[in-house]
């Protein structure tokens, strides 16, 4: 590069920069979902389970989870040359919730993760983002040996509205990752559409 262009001649492309949130309960794959798409190597904020949290931390169903995050996850994606993605993963445990506020200003939208086994514990991250009007989905995490459900039983269950979208993945794997992470920005492009037309 030469002056800040490229040798071609072509300036430099400065990327749009997206902030997105990924949320749930505790235990259900946030900080695995990050970790698994991140270009850079994640940063985390996880310490070990200890005994005196044993009576607020509800470890039924992830019984071999031995460490929480405290603060958040984040990590980056680069999805075109002109578009990057940073991601923040949100503590998923009650007694870290005040975190949520600073991590959603700015906020393009979030992924809410679910655990089939559990989905009582994305209940309170759904509620925090149809109250602030934050555009998110829905995002099931296959874990092994969990039952499998029909979406519409899913989207029953959660009292999700028709527009919100409901996905099936593994928190694992890069490309369903990026699956998700894609159709999050669309949804959120197409609820910003929306609002600007009812505005004009």
């Amino acid at each position: 590069m030469i002056f800040g262009r490229t040798e071609r001649g072509k300036p430099p492309v400065e990327p749009v920069t997206l902030k997105i949130l990924v949320a749930g309960g505790f235990g259900v794959g946030k900080t695995t979902l990050v970790g698994a798409v991140s270009e850079i190597r994640p940063l985390r904020t996880e310490e070990l389970l200890t005994e005196a949290g044993r009576p607020v931390d509800d470890t039924s169903g992830v019984e071999a989870k031995n460490t929480t995050t405290v603060a958040m996850d984040f990590g980056r994606i680069t999805l075109r040359e002109d578009l990057v993605l940073y991601l923040f993963g949100t503590p998923g445990q009650e007694r870290f919730w005040f975190m949520w506020d600073e991590l959603s200003e700015g906020a393009l939208g979030a992924v809410v993760l679910a655990d089939t086994r559990r989905l009582e514990d994305c209940f309170a991250a759904i509620d925090y983002f149809e109250r602030r009007s934050i555009p998110f989905l829905v995002g099931v995490n296959r874990f092994d040996g969990a039952a499998r459900y029909p979406d519409e039983d899913i989207r029953r269950a959660l009292d999700l509205d028709e527009q919100v979208p409901l996905l099936t993945g593994d928190a694992r794997d890069r490309e369903s990752v990026k699956e998700v992470l894609i159709s999050l920005v669309q949804h959120a492009m197409a609820q910003a559409s929306q609002r600007r037309a009812v505005t004009t």
